[in-house]
């Protein structure tokens, strides 16, 4: 299963992308709405939450994946539970991915990149504490996955459908939507 954060000011394209094309491949992808049940993106969208923080059992996931976008990247980064959620999958080896500007506020903030190979967002390069910034849509280094924006969404979610499903999966969704990988 992979759990998905969200708060208000996500970047939905950055949020949605992964969570398609993952529950394409038959994953279990269960959306927390940090902020509420319903939750607000950057853009104006409004997303409702499968589940809240109180309904959330951290031990059935395999994966934690955190979107972008502003504020919304802020708002996850204020939430106890989703530092602490980020310090449990860092410390019992599970799947922590992020994209755009969340490597850097949360990941970087958090110093879960020292020594490790990470891209985020352009400019945002300072705030990725200790890693190597990496010029590329997407960057696995072991368990953690990193994206760079919006326009790297489809990248970052083959990549996350390729470590859980295979590579063919994720080259077969690839064709599904007419993706060029």
């Amino acid at each position: 299963m992979v759990y998905v954060f969200l708060a208000d000011g996500f970047e939905e394209v950055e949020a949605l992308t992964p969570i398609d094309v993952l529950r394409r491949a038959g994953v279990e992808v269960r959306t927390i709405g940090v902020t509420g049940k319903t939750v607000t993106g950057t853009h104006g969208v409004p997303m409702v939450a499968d589940i809240l923080p109180e309904e959330t059992d951290l031990a059935a996931a395999d994966m934690i994946f955190l979107p972008g976008g502003m504020p919304g990247t802020t708002n996850l980064y204020a939430s106890d539970f989703v530092r602490d959620a980020v310090k449990q999958f860092t410390e019992s080896g599970r799947y922590v991915t992020a994209i755009c500007a969340a490597p850097s506020v949360i990941l970087g903030g958090m110093g879960i990149l020292n020594g490790k190979r990470a891209t985020c967002y352009p400019g945002m390069e300072s705030g990725m504490t200790g890693a190597t910034a990496v010029d590329a849509p997407c960057v696995q280094d072991g368990k953690i996955i990193t994206g760079r924006g919006a326009g790297a969404a489809f990248d970052f979610a083959l990549t996350l459908c390729e470590v859980l499903c295979g590579k063919q999966t994720a080259d077969e969704i690839a064709a599904s939507v007419c993706y060029v990988r």
